[in-house]
């Protein structure tokens, strides 16, 4: 039946709901970091479907995973468990601080997950008194009602009715902000050690140190978002193992799955004693398919030569990235790390990002916007030298189209 329908661009127009805004182009095939077009053309890719392709498309140990998956066991409920969910549960386990790990289809969903955990543990060990959950301005923890309004950006959860409460906003990066939110009453604090829709900023190292004592003093739960900055996105497995601040709940998608719908929340024993058989729950969250790519994407990533090639890449990036600025002078500065980065543009060229993106995408390369001010890039952590340097060619393209208007 299939061959009988014309996909072009306007049938999204005709069939979709139109929250998305797509671009004109509709991409066909994939190898590694390499894209091609309905038309035939070939396009480099920075942007790995938002930090998701984290090792390219149609990568050898991830396809192999999931055709030999295929011919097993696709779907079972969480009546029973599966082989490929325990493995993969298991090794991040290994990997990580965690204990217990809680398998999603998402980035929200994990995070949903990791909201209700926090807000149950303080329900059963100190009472319904303490249930504040206090967020970032900036912040970015997913679509579902509860998880947009913990969200920073009240553009993103403004306009659906009534919204889920106890819930606060300090000030990313000042600590102040967040110490005259505190109390007793506060049953967590969730951030991304490495914002990423807010534009690529880092937590300063004092900052979550900072909100780290905060929680051991009030007793509250510190909720890692690693769902854009895990899985090897900043040249370690997980961000948070760049500093000696340890969450007590870790969130991760995205690169988990290499491009599979798949997410986990990973806590310790003790917390995650308190989602009791039948809290909380997910008809597909580790089903085998999505276990089963996770775990290869998993071994794939969590290798000193894969991690260490991160940092090697995020080099070459910033180079490029500065001889294209001095030679045309957009941005201001480069922030991020490893193969999420976000260069910021200069007040000349303030609120512009999405007509770099366009002229990107013009010259034959995916990039990202992370903001209106942050053109962002969060390539294959593998991708080959060779993709950067060409990459860069048609970035630099882009950037004199703009300048050029």
């Amino acid at each position: 039946m299939a061959e009988h329908i014309q996909v072009t661009r306007a049938l999204f127009d005709e069939v979709m709901v139109p929250n998305y805004a797509p671009a004109p182009i509709i991409p066909v095939r994939g190898q590694g970091s390499r894209v091609w077009d309905q038309a035939g053309r070939e396009y480099v890719d920075f942007a790995g479907g938002i930090a998701v392709n984290a090792l390219g498309h149609c990568h050898p140990a991830l396809v192999s995973a999931l055709k030999e998956q295929a011919d097993k066991l696709w779907h079972l409920s969480n009546v029973m468990t599966n082989e490929p969910a325990l493995r993969l549960a298991q090794k991040l386990v290994d990997s990580t601080f965690a204990e217990k790990v809680y398998f999603a289809n998402s980035g929200a969903e994990a995070n949903e997950a990791a909201l209700k955990l926090a807000r149950r543990w303080a329900l059963d060990k100190f009472g319904s008194e303490k249930q504040q959950i206090i967020s970032f301005g900036k912040s970015f923890h997913g679509r579902t009602f509860f998880t947009v309004t913990v969200g920073g950006q009240a553009a993103y959860s403004d306009g659906f009715g009534p919204k889920p409460g106890g819930i606060d906003h300090a000030e990313y990066n000042n600590l102040d902000s967040l110490k005259a939110l505190m109390s007793d009453n506060t049953c967590a604090v969730i951030l991304e050690p490495l914002q990423g829709e807010g534009g690529i900023i880092p937590g300063d190292a004092a900052f979550l140190q900072g909100v780290r004592d905060l929680c051991n003093q009030f007793n509250a739960l510190m909720i890692y978002d690693e769902v854009q900055s895990g899985v090897g996105r900043t040249g370690k497995l997980y961000a948070y193992m760049h500093t000696n601040v340890v969450p007590d709940i870790l969130t991760t998608a995205k690169s988990l799955g290499g491009g599979f719908p798949v997410g986990a929340m990973l806590t310790t024993t003790a917390i995650a004693s308190h989602l009791k058989v039948g809290t909380h729950g997910s008809t597909y969250g580790g089903n085998p398919l999505a276990c089963a790519v996770a775990e290869a994407a998993l071994d794939t990533i969590n290798q000193p030569e894969v991690l260490d090639g991160v940092l090697e890449r995020e080099k070459l990036f910033r180079r490029e990235l500065a001889a294209i600025n001095e030679k045309h002078q957009v941005f201001s500065t480069v922030r991020g790390q490893g193969m999420l980065l976000g260069a910021v543009l200069n007040d000349q060229f303030k609120g512009r990002s999405r007509d770099f993106f366009l002229a990107s995408a013009d010259q034959g390369l995916f990039a990202l916007v992370a903001g209106p001010d942050v053109i962002r890039f969060a390539p294959s952590l593998v991708i080959p030298e060779a993709d950067i340097i060409e990459g860069m060619k048609r970035f630099e393209k882009a950037v004199a189209q703009v300048k050029q208007g």
